[in-house]
């Protein structure tokens, strides 16, 4: 115990010393970190707080303890569909996202007028959850829609399929449209990791042998791309586990059967409808290290020491 006191003493007196000799980079920093500790670091501990009270808003929080996770995970069926909704549309949206970024990135970095194109493909994620309008014609359940109406004409439906309504259908029409809506930061992440790869570096690679635009991506492009890659993927994992508004704005909030409930919704239906914080805040923490798990999980994966 002695010698793990002596050595953090050790090291924060040298971050201390370190502090003192960059005095002026951190007084330009203070303002930024000010505000980030005081909206971002301290809300953070106060919600841990909160999920180990109850705390119902008008009455001051009274500790519990760890009822609230034991209530959430023993008592609470509604939490453990929603967490089988999560998961489902995580596993599927966030590798589909993520990849479909890189490939679309890599078709376009290449191409003449690709800011036009790169504006296409990102666009969606910026006018999605506003164009819900748009997903509900598309999916509507009647003879209208224009899914239904399309597959009609073809024959290969005789009668509408109600798109959201349906129990079995409604997580699938959810997950293609965000899906559709994957292009996103990590896209633009992608892509300007793609246009500040050294072009020496392929020709480099040609004369020792890469022969084709695979073997180029393998050993040159991915390598070169480990910085926008770990920021993709922490971006894929916490957007996929966040998922609420492409859900509500189909289906509805709760949807049908609570089909495509998911742990957001349930945060959100706990927090904003029954004020129920202490409840809510429990959620929040366990949606929180989930998601700082499978973040520093991809961290591991794709940072390097020599990056």
């Amino acid at each position: 115990m002695a010698a793990w006191t002596a050595s953090m003493s050790e090291r924060l007196a040298s971050v201390w010393g370190e502090m003192k000799k960059k005095k002026v980079s951190y007084l330009f920093m203070a303002p930024f970190l000010i505000l980030y500790v005081w909206f971002t670091i301290i809300p953070i501990f106060q919600g841990m707080y909160l999920s180990f009270t109850y705390f119902n808003v008008l009455e001051p929080p009274r500790w519990i303890g760890l009822a609230n996770f034991r209530s959430l995970f023993l008592e609470d069926e509604i939490f453990r569909i929603a967490i089988g909704n999560t998961l489902k549309f995580a596993f599927i949206t966030g590798p589909v996202g993520y990849f479909a970024s890189f490939f679309f990135a890599w078709l376009l970095h290449k191409m003449r007028f690709r800011l036009v194109y790169a504006l296409a493909f990102y666009t969606p994620s910026v006018v999605g959850p506003g164009l819900g309008f748009m997903w509900k014609y598309i999916f509507s359940g009647d003879q209208y829609g224009l899914a239904n109406n399309v597959l009609m004409r073809l024959g290969i439906i005789h009668e509408p399929i109600l798109w959201t309504q349906d129990v079995d259908l409604i997580m699938p029409v959810v997950i293609f449209v965000a899906c559709w809506m994957s292009l996103g930061t990590g896209f633009l992440a992608h892509l300007a990791g793609l246009q500040n790869v050294p072009h020496e570096l392929y020709e480099a690679a040609a004369i020792d042998g890469v022969r084709n635009a695979l073997e180029e991506v393998w050993y040159i492009t991915l390598p070169m791309m480990r910085p926008q890659l770990l920021f993709a993927a922490v971006l894929s994992v916490v957007s996929s586990f966040s998922v609420f508004g492409v859900a509500a704005d189909m289906v509805g909030f709760p949807s049908p059967l609570y089909a495509a409930h998911t742990v957001v919704a349930h945060l959100r239906d706990y927090a904003f409808i029954r004020f129920e914080m202490g409840y809510a805040a429990a959620i929040s923490v366990v949606l929180l290290l989930t998601t700082f798990g499978l973040s520093r999980l991809f961290m591991r994966i794709l940072s390097s020491k020599d990056m």
